[in-house]
């Protein structure tokens, strides 16, 4: 399924391919503050569709992650990386996205502030 996500202002919006009936919540320093859930594609499953130069980029840790947010709202709809299998993946802020059923989600916790 196509699903359009953005941050709350729309300078940085996107589609995204996939099923989502399922979340991490991660409580990593930075995940813990935000609010986000995840969920993760393929990195090509992810299409920007406002300019790249409209992201801002945050990294931290091993910066191995890019956590792109809005500038103008603060936003962060979703981060890019790389999974242990070498694959691009992006993580995506399932709370960015109107049309999913946020209260339909089997949300798993994740202990992102252990690594």
């Amino acid at each position: 399924m196509l699903y359009e996500g953005s941050c709350h202002c729309g300078n940085v919006a996107f589609a995204v391919e996939g099923e989502f009936t399922e979340a991490l919540d991660c409580n990593c320093s930075l995940c813990r503050r935000r609010g986000g859930l995840l969920a993760f594609v393929p990195r090509e499953k992810l299409v920007l569709k406002t300019p790249e130069d409209d992201l801002s980029t945050y990294t931290f840790n091993r910066h191995v992650i890019k956590h792109h947010f809005c500038a103008n709202c603060g936003i962060a709809p979703f981060g890019e990386g790389v999974a242990p299998n070498g694959a691009a993946v992006a993580s995506i802020n399932l709370r960015c996205i109107p049309a999913i059923d946020l209260g339909a989600l089997k949300v798993t916790p994740y202990d992102g502030q252990a690594r």
